[in-house]
């Protein structure tokens, strides 16, 4: 009953969009294609070219990895694995604080049954600060009672934020001594482990001796609104088709924190370590700042700088439970987008300084292009508000009645994702677009202000009193001066 109902509410919500933009084609008058108005839609067109050409790219890169390059490297893999070749030791580190029981439940039980159906050696590192997730864990491991190839070790550290937990369960991996061939899952306390994952994504690391670390798909459950399950599950499906245009590249931008997989002799180096541990910006105005978030780019940065590749692997998946911090859609993503972003940008500045021989041409311009694009995103609707102004309303319909339909084909690009796709994801969409960017752009002035959604971990700089000032003065004015500088770009382009 509740599949039913759920599929009517989706063909509902389609047949609604698709009524609004048609009701908007209808409305549009004839004079939104004057002649006189044709350097506006020359503006409007020539930035929708340039911004779309790019998503473009990614696509037909994705869809190459996706039905090409990935199943031609897997059929290679599995022709090894048939040779009887034995499995390496695989360590699952799985940091959790503040998680309700539910979740943790469930995910140190998916990840004591992956490791009972690993065929080669198994340890479960539990990095944890509560003495409840120890008896839990305690517990469940009595319950399925794993065999002798499967051990526990419990590794109890003060709660002081997930850097310092990453670096402890390293820590304890690099004292246990692991073999040469030895791999190791990082794990986050949300991430519910789906089966087969490790059978999945170890045998790779056999086959691709330059590859240092790999992540996987990510699918969602998520407390919260209809809205806010929507927006999660859009964000998962571009995550896929980005992830597989930059496999293409042997360069994931991110080595996500809910899992991914590295070879035990990187992360137990302690220059891995420290990078993972006390990752800061010296930046020219804010001054040097610890990073508190984004180990995941961390992580990412530092096996760039080494000089390995990353990887993706797209049928190896994984399922998080998403608890929003805000009860309200906007508050929520607009906390979540502060964190996401700011790692990104934290990480961008420097990571372009490695080069494209480094990174590789392709690679170099997609973080150079980050930086530009909180700015082209907003180009659009800022020219479309001018062009209502100068030209009437008709302008502005025009645009919205763009926007509708192609976000509609982006939606609909985004179905071979192998990702759910609704009715909401259009308006999401250019949502996260315009949203985003503003956030993007307020964060790039603010790169020192960091934020955790579960836990109060704050920085201490402990900065002279002048500087302080300074920082708190001197960003919002960048900010404002920038934002004049772009109003007079729109202005001139009309």
């Amino acid at each position: 009953m509740g599949k039913a109902f759920s599929a009517v509410a989706t063909w509902s919500g389609w047949l609604f969009f698709l009524a609004a933009l048609a009701t908007l084609a209808v409305l549009l008058p004839d004079s939104a294609f004057d002649k006189r108005n044709a350097h506006y839609w020359v503006a409007l067109g020539s930035i929708g070219l340039w911004r779309y050409t790019l998503g473009a790219i990614h696509f037909v890169r994705a869809m190459i990895f996706l039905h090409y390059r990935f199943p031609k490297i897997r059929r290679q893999t599995a022709e090894l694995q048939a040779r009887g070749l034995p499995s390496a030791p695989v360590y699952l580190m799985v940091t959790s604080f503040r998680i309700d029981t539910t979740t943790s439940a469930a995910v140190y039980r998916s990840v004591i049954q992956e490791a009972m159906a690993w065929t080669g050696k198994a340890t479960i590192v539990a990095s944890i600060v509560e003495m409840a997730d120890e008896q839990m864990i305690k517990m469940l491991w009595d319950r399925h009672a794993p065999p002798e190839n499967v051990r526990l070790l419990i590794v109890r550290i003060p709660g002081t934020g997930k850097r310092d937990a990453l670096a402890q369960g390293f820590r304890a991996i690099s004292r246990d001594m692991p073999e040469d061939d030895a791999l190791v899952a990082v794990i986050d306390g949300d991430t519910v482990l789906d089966p087969g994952v490790l059978s999945k994504t170890a045998p790779y690391f056999r086959t691709r001796p330059n590859m240092g670390a790999l992540t996987t798909n990510e699918y969602c459950n998520v407390q919260g609104s209809y809205l806010m399950q929507e927006w999660h599950r859009l964000r998962f499906a571009q995550r896929n088709l980005n992830m597989c245009s930059m496999a293409l590249s042997h360069r994931v931008l991110t080595l996500t924190g809910r899992m991914s997989m590295f070879r035990a002799s990187i992360v137990t180096s302690p220059e891995f370590i420290r990078d993972v541990e006390f990752d800061h910006l010296d930046h020219w105005r804010l001054g040097r700042f610890r990073f508190l978030t984004g180990d995941d780019k961390s992580s990412w940065y530092s096996l760039m700088r080494l000089g390995w590749d990353t990887w993706y692997v797209p049928d190896a998946s994984i399922t998080t439970v998403e608890h929003p911090p805000d009860k309200n859609f906007v508050r929520a993503s607009r906390k979540l987008m502060f964190r996401w972003y700011g790692n990104s940008l934290r990480q961008n500045q420097r990571a372009t300084r490695l080069g494209w021989k480094r990174l590789g041409g392709f690679t170099w311009y997609v973080l150079l292009d980050q930086r530009i694009s909180m700015w082209t995103s907003l180009l659009g609707i800022s020219v479309a508000l001018w062009g209502s102004l100068l030209y009437g309303p008709a302008m502005l319909m025009g645009y919205l009645l763009w926007i509708g339909c192609s976000r509609f084909v982006l939606t609909l690009l985004l179905a071979f994702s192998g990702h759910h796709i609704g009715p909401s994801f259009p308006t999401l969409l250019y949502y996260n677009q315009i949203v985003g960017s503003l956030t993007k752009i307020k964060v790039s002035f603010h790169l020192d202000q960091q934020s955790w959604t579960r836990q109060d971990t704050r920085l201490r700089r402990d900065l002279e009193p002048w500087q302080a000032r300074f920082n708190r003065w001197s960003s919002p004015a960048l900010l404002a001066s920038s934002a004049c500088i772009f109003a007079a770009v729109v202005v001139s382009v009309i």
